[in-house]
Parts: C-alpha cells; structure tokens; sequence
C-alpha cells in the first residue's frame, strides 16, 4: 500500500488522523465524567492544612519527595489525618459575658500555639472581640502523643518537627477568658494538633518610640 509520500494520496493519512481524533474525543469524554464525579465525591483540590503542609508529608509522610536521599529517613506524620477547619467554622460564635471590668493595670500575654492554617479564621475572629494587636511567628514544633510511635516504611524513627504558628497576644482590657474561649472555638476540630494556648502575667509594657507605658501603650496609633 502507497501513502502519502509514495503517490498513495492522503487516504490512508487521513485514517490515521481520525483515529487520533478519536482517541482524543474520547479521553475527554471520559476524564470529564470521571472528574466531574470526583468533583462532587472527595473532591479534586486538596484541603488547605495539606497545602500549608504540602502533600508529600500528607500523602506519604515524608518530609520531602527527596527524604530517601538522606541518611535519616523522615518519619511518617500523626496528624497527616488532621483536616483543616471548614471555611463556614471560621466564624466562631463570642457569647457577652457579664462580668466586673477587667483591670487596665493588669496586663497578660496569651501565647497560642497553632496550624498555619488556622491563623487568617483566628485573626479574623480575635478582631471582632477587640485584639487589634499581635505578634505572629513561624515556628517548629511537636507533640509527643501516647500510644503513637513514628514510622517510616515499617521502621521506627525519630519525632519530625512540623511547621505551627505562635501567635502572641498583650491583653488589658479585653477579657482574658474571652480571648482564651475564642481562640479554643476556632482552632478546635477534635483531632491531635489542635494547638495549645499559654496564659502568663506581663510586669509592664513599654512602647519604644513614645517611651508610653502600661495601658497607653498597648493601644494603636
């Protein structure tokens, strides 16, 4: 059989061509239909504490797709199971609580210690109760949890420090039991990794560029 570069005419070229056509009509069919139901099922776009974590941790517990290059192996995650709060928790019901005036000569630090994930739902919800100032920090960090060792690919190995958030709050006037409740309804989900909140006493605080003290300092410009 002559083709096209031999005096055979376009025909059989022409063949070829629709069964590529077909092959691609008919992939596209099926990837729609197939991701269309995955869509609707679980989803294509993974969820934002996976993306904060990034997937190889997530998917396989490996603190990068390069691990097995180096000598100590990285060890599988606990919390990989943890899922980050749905966007419609983020708005974390603040019940007004009557109680006596807070003392504005007494100041307290609330340190919260939470997934990257977490923090814009936290924020968010610390504004509306009053908190105008923070200081937020990327930290590392674990927890070791009873009754659940650390693997990878079957062996045991050592506890991998993962990313959190360390969000430091100076609070006068603002309820301390308020900022401590607010931040335990956004940030919970019943999963380990949940964080944890620190409450200590501050002497005093000094603002460096008005050399203001106490309350007065603690306010915005």
């Amino acid at each position: 059989m002559k083709g096209v570069f031999y005096g055979g005419g376009f025909k059989f070229l022409g063949v070829q061509l629709l069964g590529v056509a077909s092959v691609i009509a008919w992939t596209v069919v099926i990837i729609t239909i197939v991701f269309s139901i995955i869509k609707v099922t679980i989803g294509l776009r993974a969820s934002a504490e996976d993306e904060v974590m990034g997937l190889d941790r997530s998917e396989h517990g490996l603190h990068t797709a390069y691990s097995g290059f180096t000598i100590m192996a990285d060890s599988s995650l606990e919390d990989a199971e943890l899922v980050a709060v749905p966007a419609e928790e983020y708005e974390a019901p603040v019940r007004a609580v009557k109680e006596k005036a807070p003392d504005a000569s007494v100041y307290t630090n609330v340190r919260i210690i939470c997934r990257p994930a977490s923090l814009e739902p936290l924020k968010k919800n610390l504004n509306k109760i009053g908190v105008t100032g923070m200081t937020v920090t990327n930290v590392m960090g674990y927890g070791a949890q009873k009754g659940k060792p650390e693997y990878y690919r079957g062996t045991p190995v050592e506890i991998t420090l993962l990313p959190k958030i360390q969000v430091d709050i100076v609070v006068s006037k603002v309820p301390v039991r308020m900022v401590v409740e607010t931040a335990k309804r956004v940030l919970h989900t019943g999963h380990i990794g949940d964080g944890k909140i620190f409450v200590t006493d501050v002497e005093n605080v000094v603002r460096v560029r008005t050399g203001e003290k106490g309350y007065d300092a603690l306010q915005s410009e």
